[in-house]
């Protein structure tokens, strides 16, 4: 018994120094993480500045353009009127207006080339921006999952299997319910960003040119408010699309088939995937809280298939029984090993999955393998109605 508790206690200090230096090999990781990080958003911090000076300056180039152009139509109209009354003039003036309209054609020719060269320079700077900003959002999302792992390694090592359990049941999902959120608001910020935001600035531009070509070329200014229409109504469509991911109305209106039906056209718009929703049993409507539970769910599966599967088709498929309902999404993509050996991200999307099914009381069951498609099942039970809509 004795030689029992001291391999315990050589078992204890050997996993204690292991944890020790699991943990200093982790710190070292996230310092190096938070300063990836850092450099990044110094970077964005300059590229910013970088990019609004470029604004001003195509801003200031514009309006030179402009005035170049007044300059040389003029120097265009004194040459044709030297020319048409060349005897009049003397063999200097007919020089001289011949120079200017050169040199005013030349300097104009300059300015576009600039005005180019700044627009180029501009959008540049925009997709580096872009870039930048998916490199600071995925080192922020490795130093909080790093940060998790430390909380689990620092922790006492004689309550190690309890916090566990507990991680697991609570804090685990609060936690990833935290993370879920946040990576939803960066989801959004950036699809403003990317969609809304940038067309408006466009449309501040177009309405800037359309005004300046009003008292000068009333038909390319047509032309301009007519692309500015455009850009408005691609706008809106972008911002509509955003609200219906967010939450959509249609589903406290109509109920969980209407809306998966449009967000499966949507889905099909995005993402080049056919698909088919197969609905067996009598259709019925149910509470609120389970219709969005059931939706969210149907969503991150179908995002999964968007992002990850390569599919071609999609086949959905909702089965109403008397105390539950089954969903079954099956793609023809690529598949993946299941139980995967390393995690991805589409691995956590199928864990928030999973435990979301789990918290609902029911049941998942994936299958999947390498080149045979992805097949997605989970049950939500209805105990005697209750989960009916009143």
């Amino acid at each position: 018994m004795k030689n029992v508790r001291n391999s315990r206690k050589i078992d204890i200090a050997l996993l204690d120094k292991v944890i020790e230096n699991t943990v200093e090999a982790v710190e070292r990781s996230k310092s190096q993480i938070f300063e990836i990080a850092e450099m990044a958003r110094k970077e964005e911090e300059a590229l910013y500045q970088k990019l609004q000076q470029v604004e001003a300056e195509v801003r200031h180039v514009i309006r030179e353009v402009d005035r170049l152009e007044v300059q040389y139509r003029i120097s265009r109209q004194r040459l044709a009127e030297v020319s048409r009354y060349f005897n009049t003039y003397t063999e200097e003036d007919i020089r001289k207006a011949y120079e200017s309209a050169n040199e005013k054609q030349l300097n104009l020719f300059v300015a576009r080339e600039r005005e180019a060269n700044l627009r180029n320079q501009r959008n540049e700077l925009q997709q580096r921006l872009k870039n930048i900003a998916k490199t600071i959002e995925r080192a922020d999302s490795l130093a909080a999952q790093v940060g998790v792992v430390l909380d689990f390694l620092t922790g006492d090592l004689n309550q190690l299997g309890a916090e566990l359990e507990k991680a697991q049941h609570r804090q685990m999902i609060g936690l990833k319910i935290i993370q879920a959120q946040e990576e939803e608001r960066k989801r959004v910020a950036r699809e403003i960003h990317d969609g809304p935001a940038q067309m408006m600035a466009h449309v501040v531009m177009l309405s800037e040119i359309a005004e300046r070509l009003l008292q000068k070329d009333v038909e390319q200014a047509r032309r301009e408010l007519h692309d500015l229409k455009e850009t408005v109504r691609s706008s809106l469509s972008e911002v509509r699309k955003i609200i219906f991911d967010l939450r959509p109305m249609v589903l406290d209106d109509l109920g969980l088939l209407p809306t998966l039906r449009k967000y499966l056209e949507n889905f099909k718009q995005r993402y080049r995937v056919m698909y088919e929703l197969i609905v067996l049993g009598k259709e019925k409507r149910l509470a609120p809280p389970m219709e969005v539970a059931l939706f969210r769910l149907i969503q991150e599966a179908l995002s999964n298939v968007g992002k990850h599967a390569k599919a071609s088709e999609v086949v959905v498929r909702l089965e109403f029984q008397p105390r539950g309902v089954t969903v079954s999404i099956r793609d023809d993509g690529v598949g993946f090993e299941y139980p995967p050996e390393e995690q991805s991200e589409n691995q956590f999307g199928l864990i928030g999955m999973r435990e979301r099914v789990e918290m609902l009381e029911g049941k998942m069951e994936i299958r999947t393998s390498l080149g045979a498609g992805t097949h997605v099942k989970f049950n939500i039970p209805m105990d005697g109605g209750k989960h009916h809509a009143g």
